[in-house]
């Protein structure tokens, strides 16, 4: 059974070095869906558990990460697990109305996946 977490957000911008305090006080919707049903608390609680323990890494240093190398505004948030293993996928709306989708390793923060169109356009300088 695969579990996902949703963090859906209007198009905002980065306004403050802590992306994830801003969109709190944004009014984020947050949505638990178990194979399309409502979840319980109980998938909030063990991921909570997991990121205080250090077995998956805070969404925050993901948004930290993205914000440091691509130029674009957080549609919606996602982490998901599949038996035991905890995924992020992050979409971003570049510059030019691009969507571009990014998947992140949840244990280790590494960047597995992007898919979307003009993604170079959306690259910060280094």
């Amino acid at each position: 059974m695969k579990n996902v977490t949703s963090f859906l957000t209007t198009r905002q911008r980065r306004a403050t070095p802590s992306f994830l305090r801003s969109l709190m006080l944004g009014g984020v919707i947050v949505l638990g869906l178990v194979a399309g049903q409502a979840s319980s608390d109980s998938s909030w609680e063990t991921l909570h558990g997991e990121v205080s323990e250090g077995d998956v890494v805070p969404l925050e240093t993901i948004l930290d990460w993205l914000e440091a190398r691509y130029i674009g505004e957080v549609l919606e948030v996602e982490a998901e697990r599949e038996g035991g293993y905890v995924e992020y996928e992050i979409k971003l709306l570049g510059p030019q109305n691009q969507v571009v989708e990014f998947e992140f390793d949840g244990q280790t923060g590494q960047l597995m996946k992007m898919e979307g169109v003009r993604i170079n356009d959306m690259r910060r300088p280094q």
